[in-house]
């Protein structure tokens, strides 16, 4: 049986919930993705011109840059978009049913990023405690990128959770009653596309590993609440902290005011 709020947020997906559909909806959800990466590097080379454009496209797949890095979370718009095309164009839904009720997804989002703050940010300075941070991001500059930088993980990740624990976790849940379907299978996806041996190394599958224990965190939010608000609040403070206080080397350390003293490979 299903919590009666996740029952209620699951209840659209149930009017169309065929495989098939969910099968086209992820592909049309993708092409979006890519359409809309796409339509940000044109605008950049109709800018720019080629070689300043392949010199930025460069700063954006490594972040290495505050501007840059700003870009990369912008393209996670064209994924929030994604969900929301497939959604409509498969499965005839508003796209206000990916969310969850409106106030019970600011509610949550405010409870949960309040309380991963505590937990995460007492994580985060035990770490200062145990090592030396080295040096990322001058405090006057990273203050001016602050505002836009806050908008940019408020998009990333609330478009990862969209598209993993609106859609997909939905779509899923409206046709298989096991939680190995909607809960499981949608978090190992989630932990399957962090997978990274060139920036990882052998720490690769660990990452994966973490990645989808996240997910499975965030899905069972999502059951429990009945919204992603819960589970965007977490991601939210959790990818702000990991972007923008405390980088580790060798992901994304553009907007970061700290950074490891060691790679995300060590």
């Amino acid at each position: 049986m299903f919590p009666t709020a996740f029952a209620q947020f699951v209840a659209p997906a149930r009017a169309r919930p065929q495989l098939w559909r969910l099968m086209l909806g992820l592909p049309v959800a993708l092409g979006v993705y890519l359409g809309f990466v796409v339509l940000l590097f044109a605008a950049l080379w109709l800018g720019l011109g080629t070689e300043d454009t392949a010199r930025w496209i460069d700063r954006i797949i490594t972040a290495s840059t505050p501007t840059a890095t700003l870009l990369l979370l912008l393209t996670f718009l064209g994924m929030g978009l994604g969900a929301l095309a497939a959604a409509r164009l498969m499965h005839a839904r508003a796209p206000a049913t990916l969310f969850g009720p409106m106030p019970r997804v600011l509610r949550d989002f405010v409870v949960a990023g309040a309380i991963a703050a505590v937990i995460l940010g007492g994580g985060a300075a035990l770490w200062f405690v145990r090592f030396d941070a080295a040096p990322g991001l001058d405090v006057a500059l990273w203050l001016s990128f602050l505002p836009l930088a806050l908008v940019g993980v408020l998009i990333q990740t609330g478009a990862e959770e969209l598209l993993f624990r609106g859609y997909l976790q939905q779509q899923l849940a409206a046709r298989f009653a096991s939680p190995l379907a909607w809960l499981v299978l949608p978090s190992a996806v989630f932990g399957l596309v962090h997978f990274d041996p060139a920036g990882a190394g052998g720490n690769a599958w660990l990452i994966v590993g973490a990645a989808a224990i996240f997910g499975l965190a965030a899905a069972d939010l999502t059951r429990a609440t009945g919204s992603i608000g819960a589970a965007w609040g977490f991601h939210f403070v959790n990818n702000a902290i990991a972007l923008l206080i405390l980088a580790t080397q060798g992901t994304l350390p553009g907007l970061a005011l700290y950074l490891t003293p060691y790679d995300i490979d060590d």
